[in-house]
């Protein structure tokens, strides 16, 4: 499952991943007001073994194919940056 990720210009380390290349329709309204102008990062191939840094892949394939889109919040203040 392809999926495109953006980068928020106004929080670091908060990013919107999209099913569609560029589409944030499904993206609800206060979502991409808070996040601000979407600031492309890569394209991904996710597979049910790959593991990300910050999210579980599972649940970010079901939210792409359920909602169309995912959003990974940055790690809480002092949390560790490395993968569990």
């Amino acid at each position: 499952m392809k999926t495109w990720i953006y980068r928020s210009p106004r929080r670091q380390e908060l990013y919107l991943f999209v099913a569609e290349q560029d589409n944030f329709e499904k993206v609800p309204e206060a979502v991409m007001k808070a996040f601000g102008k979407p600031v492309f990062v890569f394209e991904l191939e996710l597979t049910p073994e790959r593991a990300l840094a910050r999210s579980d892949v599972g649940e970010v394939m079901r939210s792409l194919r359920e909602q169309g889109f995912y959003v990974q919040m940055p790690p809480p203040p002092g949390a560790d940056h490395t993968p569990g």
